[in-house]
């Protein structure tokens, strides 16, 4: 299974080039006066290596890549800072005439070699001229570990799985891709139970790069599920190689319960439903590991709708979330009929795959910290709050087409606001002071609230 996995993905890539709009993003950095050595952060598998591989072929005359996973040559090139003998030995090991004007170096799992990470700094400060990139899929974990990290040296970036616009473009469904971005309301009425189809396909398929290159291909669930269950086991490989002794069982622990915390009404993250009589402190360390590589986000609660919302945050209330939603999918063994029909079964599971949806789509499309709040007497929650363009904005997640909005009410009786937002699967609408957001443009939110 893995190496059917491994080189399919080879084979995707010739034949369906995926749209990511970090592409834009990536060319502001180029283009920028102010360009520092630039860090790809994002977990594995999301495909930052096949991006920057684009973005050099597409926007320099030159790659210079490297991958210094398990490289002793690059090791000891990096013991020192001298950076005339770092860039020779980059123009050695790639095999490219690095020219500061056409060529763009490429630093993959850098994480293997911590001082390379240091070795930025002096890039930007002692060759600044020279266009580098480095990616690391465990890198958030490697600079928790006592790695001298250059602090206002570098941009930053980070990257997610495709998110939904991204997964239409990838699948052929351009002119759907088009209304959303367009904010085509009369089109996106009338196409509305098509792009719901395809919302609740992007429920089971998700944004993992792998299994959407697979599935335009073939449009087949059965070998989805198979790449999507290949992919779990090499993150859950993956623990044994990068967890520290102390805190693998209990990675492994978290790993295995999250999810169906996830599925119950009230998704309050409870240590007690790991283990009987746990603590929240035996379980930190391996709760940040977990985010640390970008596996999973951890939505705190707060208890006030002021700026800054991370000032007001109650650190014994979290719930957490998973990378990707066709993940989650995967890992709670759903159905794809169950999903896409929406029939009885899934039932238990629609409200997390939505949250888990909309947490995505805010995260790849605004970068944005989420939180959630609940009442004092807990009858009333939001499920994500969020800061944005000044403001305090709720965010009432609705599975289906459901208008009611009790919480959302109490939270606006309470703190008022100028932006509310409910996202369902009903079209658009102002209703008094809330603005009922289609789910499928939720990550286009922005077009929606500010006229």
């Amino acid at each position: 299974m893995q190496t059917y996995a491994k080189i399919n993905i080879r084979l995707f890539e010739e034949v369906s080039k995926l749209y990511r709009e970090i592409i834009k993003k990536l060319e502001n950095w180029k283009k920028s006066s102010k360009r520092k050595p630039l860090i790809v952060n994002g977990a594995r598998q999301v495909g930052k290596t096949w991006i920057l591989k684009e973005f050099g072929a597409k926007y320099y005359e030159k790659t210079a890549y490297i991958n210094m996973d398990n490289n002793h040559r690059m090791k000891d090139l990096f013991n020192n800072y001298d950076m005339e003998t770092i860039i020779q030995g980059l123009k050695i090991e790639s095999g490219v005439s690095i020219e500061p004007e056409n060529t763009l170096i490429i630093l993959d799992e850098i994480q293997e070699i911590p001082k390379a990470i240091s070795a930025l700094k002096y890039f930007n400060e002692d060759a600044n001229e020279y266009h580098i990139i480095v990616a690391g899929s465990l890198l958030g974990v490697t600079l928790h570990e006592g790695v001298s990290f250059p602090v206002g040296k570098v941009d930053m970036l980070n990257m997610y799985p495709l998110n939904f616009k991204e997964y239409l473009m990838a699948t052929g469904k351009h002119d759907y891709a088009k209304i959303i971005e367009n904010k085509d309301e009369k089109l996106l009425s009338i196409f509305s139970e098509n792009i719901k189809r395809c919302l609740r396909e992007y429920y089971y398929v998700g944004g993992m790069p792998e299994v959407v290159n697979d599935f335009a291909v073939n449009k087949d669930y059965n070998s989805v599920r198979e790449i999507q269950n290949v992919i779990l086991k090499d993150y859950e490989n993956d623990f044994s190689k990068h967890v520290p002794k102390s805190d693998l069982q209990k990675v492994i622990q978290i790993w295995n319960n999250f999810n169906t915390q996830l599925a119950k009404e009230n998704k309050k993250f409870i240590f007690g439903a790991v283990k009987p009589s746990a603590r929240a402190s035996e379980y930190e360390n391996a709760i940040n590991w977990l985010i640390s590589s970008g596996l999973l986000y951890k939505v705190n609660r707060v208890n006030d709708s002021k700026m800054p919302l991370n000032g007001y945050i109650d650190y014994n209330a979290f719930k957490l979330y998973f990378l990707d939603v066709g993940l989650l999918s995967a890992k709670n063994n759903l159905d794809v009929r169950a999903i896409i029909d929406g029939n009885k079964i899934f039932t238990e599971y629609k409200g997390s795959l939505t949250e888990q949806y909309v947490l995505q789509e805010i995260k790849s499309n605004y970068n944005l910290d989420l939180f959630y709040w609940t009442s004092n007497s807990y009858q009333a929650e939001i499920d994500f709050v969020i800061q944005y363009d000044n403001m305090v904005i709720p965010i009432e997640v609705k599975a289906e087409i459901n208008l009611q909005a009790k919480s959302l009410k109490r939270f606006i009786e309470k703190y008022g606001g100028k932006v509310n937002i409910r996202t369902s699967m009903a079209d658009y609408r102002i209703d008094g002071m809330i603005s009922n957001i289609p789910l499928c443009v939720i990550g286009n939110f922005d077009k929606y609230i500010l006229k």
